[in-house]
């Protein structure tokens, strides 16, 4: 069940949401993409006169993705944007290749536990070519405001 109402109940918004579309979820995976822009904010001055997403971008898509996302679909009925939030707790990353402005990118992240409302996943960024540009771990929790 694919449900593009969680990328709305996302606590972010531009310029700062790294979710486009979300193409698929259920309780063990999901999986989502976003295009960075060429536009974006972070790639004046990163590099001079060759822009590269940062890592740390990266990884924050991996986890609005990977882990936020995925978090609320988790949570279902006990979700409520107004009561709960989420904030990632530990990340573990690799990077292989980097991304450049106008790149489109997938994410794929798979649970390793979700319990006491806290989630850990092993997720993985490939880029358009399906080659892999990142893989590593994310971790977050959901708790009330």
């Amino acid at each position: 069940m694919i449900r593009p109402d969680i990328i709305k109940e996302l606590p972010y918004t531009k310029p700062f949401l790294f979710v486009d579309e979300i193409l698929e979820l259920d309780n063990d995976h999901i999986k989502g993409s976003y295009r960075f822009r060429d536009d974006e904010y972070f790639y004046e001055g990163h590099f001079k006169d060759n822009p590269v997403t940062p890592g740390v971008i990266l990884t924050e898509c991996m986890a609005q993705i990977g882990m936020a996302c995925f978090g609320i679909y988790l949570l279902g009925d006990n979700w409520d944007q107004n009561k709960i939030a989420v904030a990632m707790t530990s990340t573990e990353m690799n990077f292989y290749k980097p991304v450049f402005p106008g790149e489109k990118v997938s994410v794929v992240s798979e649970k390793v536990y979700f319990r006491f409302n806290k989630l850990k996943c092993n997720v993985t960024m490939y880029n358009s070519d399906g080659i892999v540009v990142a893989k590593g771990i994310v971790a977050g929790v959901a708790f009330k405001k």
